[in-house]
């Protein structure tokens, strides 16, 4: 999730990591060995032994269901409306699982801190000043143990609301993903919904102190929190000073009274018994504090069915956590279970005694293990963060992303595609969530990025099927969602706003009044998303993408315009070529090297029929050289014969 601010100099959090990778920060000792990769693939990669290939949705929440279409920049919620929970109906579900979708990541369902005051239900009026947006930042938790009443018809009902959401999602065959924000939260985070005998956090912290590993949050002893200058606040909204003291480290790592505008200035940091200001030296005996506490709220949330957990920048957490809490996460609730039980993981306090005792883990399908996945931006971690932080998959942003969106621009070469195969996103393919849009990215249709939508064609296809791992379509890509001007607190850059209340033009045209029927879309839109529930049913039915090898043709083909690979497994064998240029038909020859006969285990002869399964009709009579011609922006799905 990006927090940065509207101004043009921005600390992204990308780029805040890359920095901490580049000063060395996010080293960990415990898997020196799984940190190098200073060896290449070659040859094909073989298979997991099941398969990864989920497909994720995710939604954004607050906008999915918004049908109001005002969009007045800095709007209230009674101005430009909020989706609810409720709008997320059967129907919806429905259309979201015919395009192969396996999991829903529902965003920003924990209570965050907003503008929008609901003081009435018991719930404290946050400081504009310390809000960012006029909804608010879904990364800024303000009660680990509630959700957010905006989405909720009866907000006093918020809760019951969102349980049936899960079921509902469950019944139509979707697993519920949430986000867990275990790095910072909001400057004024009090939960008034926490289980009895639950400790809050920062309840027994030891305020004169800037470290203890029992404390909860880091502070700065005799001084007092300041916004920063230039804190953006919507016209004619209130402001009270805020107060603060000792101020707490705000979010991005920052120890000083007063962050800047581009920093995390609306959260505070969490602290897991690393003392950042003294060579970030770690205290993980006795266990501290905030491990505890945020293994009972992920223990409260499995408990309630959730599926997976998207954990925000995962890697600003140390991995001993992760490899300490995830697997008591999973253990939680078996892949086997008929009836509730009570989670059996180590007891180091009286309060989480207490929460252990009300914390029952209700039944899930059988086959639905609890997953958890990374956002982390630093491939030296990779490995780390797999094999000793127990994550199931990684965000596959600093690799295939990043090379993938050059192409879509017009920049780059498919070469710089293998050379991701070769590295990281190879060896640990089977790991790595691939994505063209989140939350955090710019739209492809917008002109900052391919101003296209249909650049996706190519771009999706190899993101989707290169390896056996997830991939993800963000809410709207399917449509070609193009935001063309300032919501808010985020300004015109591309991305469709998370930090105020607004409607979404080309979503709302598939939404269609709660129809989901698509009704609105253009004959373009309507193509497009098509072209989405295609590419969900190829890889849900093809049994060399989920579980075969993989091997990287390209340097047997036009490197300055196709990507060409082989999927294979003993059932199906592919032949997938895509074409990256926007305007020009491909024409050329591939040749599948003998090595690769043999590992196919297909018997050499004079030709072969290959079939494309996916988008076109073509049928090619060939042997080991194969002719090709692919359109602009298209693909070939050949199955060999």
């Amino acid at each position: 999730m990006s927090q940065s601010s509207s101004n043009s100099s921005k600390l992204t959090r990308r780029g805040f990591t890359a920095g901490l990778a580049a000063a060395g920060f996010l080293y960990s000792p415990l898997s020196t060995a799984a940190q190098q990769f200073s060896h290449l693939v070659s040859g094909p990669v073989p298979p997991p032994a099941s398969s990864d290939k989920l497909l994720v949705y995710q939604v954004f929440t607050r906008l999915f269901g918004n049908q109001q279409t005002t969009n007045k920049p800095w709007g209230s919620l009674a101005e430009n409306g909020v989706g609810k929970f409720n709008d997320i109906t059967d129907k919806a579900l429905q259309e979201i699982r015919k395009m192969g979708v396996s999991h829903v990541w529902y965003t920003g369902v924990i209570e965050h801190a907003t503008m929008t005051g609901y003081s009435s239900l018991g719930i404290p009026t946050d400081n504009p000043l310390v809000v960012k947006g006029r909804a608010g930042s879904p990364y800024a938790i303000k009660d680990y143990y509630d959700v957010d009443p905006d989405l909720a018809v009866d907000a006093r009902k918020r809760m019951s609301e969102f349980d049936a959401l899960i079921k509902r999602s469950h019944a139509n065959g979707l697993k519920v993903i949430i986000d867990f924000v275990p790095n910072h939260l909001a400057r004024q985070y009090s939960s008034d919904a926490k289980p009895e005998g639950v400790q809050d956090l920062g309840q027994t912290d030891d305020t004169t102190k800037a470290f203890d590993s029992q404390n909860n949050f880091y502070y700065l002893p005799g001084e007092a929190f300041q916004p920063p200058a230039g804190t953006l606040v919507p016209e004619g909204t209130l402001a009270p000073d805020y107060e603060e003291k000792p101020a707490k480290a705000t979010g991005n790592d920052v120890f000083k009274a007063q962050p800047g505008i581009d920093d995390w200035y609306e959260t505070i940091k969490l602290n897991y018994g690393v003392d950042y200001q003294n060579d970030r030296k770690t205290y993980f005996e006795p266990l501290p504090s905030t491990w505890l506490k945020m293994r009972d709220i992920l223990l409260f949330w499995a408990g309630k069915g959730i599926d997976g957990f998207r954990c925000d920048m995962a890697e600003m957490v140390p991995v001993e956590f992760w490899g300490w809490v995830i697997p008591q996460i999973k253990a939680s609730r078996p892949s086997t279970v008929t009836t509730p039980s009570v989670a059996k993981t180590p007891v180091a306090s009286s309060a989480t005694k207490t929460k252990a005792s009300v914390t029952p883990v209700v039944a899930a399908p059988a086959t639905t293990p609890i997953i958890f996945i990374a956002e982390i931006y630093n491939p030296q971690q990779y490995a780390n963060y797999i094999d000793t932080g127990k994550f199931d998959y990684l965000y596959d942003k600093v690799g295939l992303y990043d090379s993938v969106r050059a192409l879509m621009e017009g920049k780059g070469s498919p070469i710089a595609i293998s050379r991701v195969c070769q590295g990281e996103s190879g060896t640990l393919g089977r790991h790595m969530l691939r994505f063209l849009e989140n939350h955090d990215e710019q739209r492809i249709a917008s002109k900052a990025f391919a101003n296209d939508p249909w650049t996706a064609v190519p771009a999706m296809t190899l993101s989707a099927t290169l390896h056996t791992g997830p991939a993800m379509v963000y809410f709207g890509q399917e449509v070609g969602v193009n935001p063309t001007q300032a919501e808010g607190f985020q300004g015109d850059d591309g991305r469709t706003t998370i930090f105020d209340y607004w409607g979404v033009p080309e979503f709302q045209a598939w939404t269609n009044g709660g129809a989901f029927d698509g009704g609105k879309l253009t004959a373009s839109q309507k193509k497009l998303r098509q072209f989405y529930v295609q590419l969900g049913q190829l890889i849900n039915s093809s049994d060399a993408i989920r579980t075969g090898s993989f091997y990287d043709l390209q340097q047997y083909g036009r490197p300055e315009q196709l990507f060409s690979y082989l999927r294979y497994s003993a059932k199906q064998k592919l032949l997938i070529v895509c074409n990256f240029n926007k305007t020009d038909t491909v024409r050329t020859q591939l040749q599948i090297p003998a090595e690769t006969w043999k590992a196919m285990k297909i018997t050499p002869k004079k030709t072969y029929t290959y079939r494309d399964i996916f988008l076109t009709k073509t049928v090619i009579t060939a042997g080991q050289i194969v002719p090709v011609s692919v359109p602009p922006l298209g693909v070939l799905v050949l199955s060999i014969g």
